[in-house]
């Protein structure tokens, strides 16, 4: 009889039993690979999702317009070659439906729809100290224990609500781009407002101004919106990408931001001032994140050529925008990435339109909706349709929806919001055998590449936990305390900080009123944060404890026993 080593065998309230080894919240990309990993090692496991489907923020994200920022060939799962580098992808940057069939065909090829619960939205997760469980609680009033908890809810998933008295007495249609509805939105011939001009507002804005009688942009902050330069994808490129996809992923995994982007050497100062100027044209016209990641090593930490970078843009959307007041409004005054960049498929130039309008709302700022439109403090504006894309509670925000209660009884969101200490943003102190993938403290990248190398990261881990007979993890507190100050240091080394406060970026939470301001994610690279979490692995877990839960241990020894007789 072989060796019975599952850290399933459990006592809980008088039982010799759990319901799951492991639980895992949200069933986006994260999920997904974490569910393929854990069902891999013969690890019991199961996926609750609050929609009805898999995808994640693909699944809720189906604006008008809305696709990804990073180039297709590097936003996948590449655990397997043929369902990731091998992916027939249709464009340099895929719309929603096309990532959201990726995760579908993921699930199906995979055969692990089995393992997932849909339209459940996990409400409540209580440590159990004295039993080592998760008690996890469902919104249909379902309880499920578990060894081990994963959440997986993306660090985008919570969409700000419109903060304006008056928008339940609002008799026109209205939406929010990160709850998007399945059925189509017509908006021809209709007065259309657009309040924000973030990512999204700046994905949907172009698609709206087509077929709208009218639509007026409200805008808070302008983007330094940079030209995507999409295109399709032809037989002969997709062929070379699938023949170097190893070498494609190793390019990103080996990049500063997890992107096929070399990262450049090139420094400001080894260069005239033509020869700078021609070598940002280089990047504003081969499009995407190139512009600010193949151009200059020093435009994170070399002001004057963050300066350069900033005015060089200023001057495209002079050129662009034909009205000069308009052109001036949409000019952005800060340190260049201190608010994530959207990249734009013809942004400036549905300013250009005769329906297209403009108001700024920093100084004259929106007021109150009204029941036939929406008042700023000076104007009131009638619509037949408003689409708020006003941001999200990034990374915390989600996990602050459940009620997360650690050892003691500790609100996860509260201690976050106290003090935010990660262990490389996947686990927490006081909070033991709870795993996050792409939590608090992880690096700002590409964020598949992070979910890979963190999902293998857990199943190695429980794997390394179950075959020495262990069932608990926990944080030691100087891990945390030494990852936060370098997730502080690492930020702070740039010249990001001043623009991230002034225009309130959700890089640092500033966009959320009451929120504490500090760095949410690793701007330190994505080498050396795999190159520390490696270290985790191999150097014996030396940032963690473990020990055995007594009950199980003796079950595991029986089992040991029974194996030799």
């Amino acid at each position: 009889m072989a060796v019975n080593t599952s850290i399933n065998n459990q006592v809980v309230d008088g039982k010799n039993s759990i319901d799951y080894e492991v639980i895992i919240i949200g069933a986006g990309f994260g999920g997904v690979r974490m569910i393929y990993d854990l069902q891999k090692r013969g690890i019991s496991a199961r996926v609750f999702e609050a929609g009805s489907n898999v995808g994640g923020t693909w699944y809720w994200n189906r604006y008008p317009g809305a696709r990804t920022d990073s180039e297709s060939w590097v936003y996948v799962l590449t655990f397997l070659e043929e369902l990731g580098v091998q992916w027939r992808w249709n464009e340099r940057f895929p719309t929603q439906p096309e990532v959201e069939r990726y995760v579908n065909r993921l699930v199906d090829e995979l055969d692990l729809r089995k393992h997932m619960s849909f339209n459940t939205r996990i409400i409540a997760a209580h440590r159990d100290e004295t039993n080592n469980v998760w008690k996890v609680t469902t919104s249909n009033g379902s309880t499920y224990t578990c060894t081990f908890l994963v959440t997986a809810t993306g660090p985008l998933a919570t969409p700000l609500k419109p903060p304006f008295p008056g928008l339940d007495l609002f008799k026109g249609e209205w939406y929010q781009t990160g709850l998007w509805p399945k059925h189509k939105v017509d908006f021809a011939g209709k007065r259309v407002a657009v309040v924000g001009t973030g990512a999204t507002a700046v994905q949907v804005i172009p698609i709206v101004a087509h077929t709208a009688k009218s639509l007026t942009v409200f805008q808070r902050t302008p983007n330094y919106v940079l030209p995507a330069r999409n295109h399709p994808l032809t037989d002969d490129q997709v062929a070379e990408l699938q023949r170097d996809g190893k070498t494609v992923i190793h390019r990103a995994r080996t990049s500063s931001f997890g992107m096929d982007i070399p990262d450049s050497s090139l420094r400001l100062t080894d260069t005239t001032e033509a020869e700078a100027l021609r070598v940002l044209e280089y990047g504003w016209e081969i499009g995407g994140f190139r512009f600010i990641f193949q151009t200059f090593a020093d435009m994170l930490t070399n002001q004057d050529c963050n300066d350069l970078a900033g005015e060089f843009v200023r001057n495209k959307i002079r050129s662009i925008v034909r009205d000069k007041d308009t052109a001036d409004l949409l000019c952005p005054n800060y340190p260049i990435l201190s608010k994530r960049p959207p990249l734009g498929h013809y942004y400036y130039e549905a300013f250009n339109r005769d329906n297209v309008k403009l108001v700024d709302v920093k100084n004259n700022p929106i007021t109150e909706i009204t029941p036939t439109g929406l008042k700023t403090s000076t104007t009131e504006y009638d619509f037949d349709l408003i689409i708020f894309a006003i941001g999200f509670d990034a990374v915390t925000g989600t996990l602050a929806q459940i009620d997360l209660r650690g050892s003691e009884g500790q609100d996860l969101s509260m201690q976050l919001d106290e003090h935010m200490a990660t262990a490389y943003g996947i686990m927490v102190e006081n909070f033991p055998n709870l795993f996050m993938i792409s939590g608090p403290q992880a690096p700002f990248a590409n964020i598949p590449v992070i979910i890979d190398n963190t999902a293998d990261w857990i199943g190695r881990t429980i794997s390394h936990m179950r075959d020495r007979g262990y069932t608990k993890i926990s944080t030691k507190k100087e891990v945390g305390r030494e990852w936060r100050d370098k997730v502080h240091a690492a930020f702070n080394a740039t010249v990001l900080p001043p623009g991230a406060k002034e225009t309130k970026s959700w890089y640092i939470g500033a966009n959320v009123e009451g929120k504490r301001v500090e760095p949410l994610f690793w701007f330190g690279g994505v080498a050396p944060y795999f190159e520390e979490c490696e270290k985790e692995l191999t150097g014996g877990f030396p940032g963690f404890e473990f020990s055995r839960d007594s009950q199980r241990e003796a079950v595991r020894k029986d089992n040991v026993k029974e194996s030799k007789l």
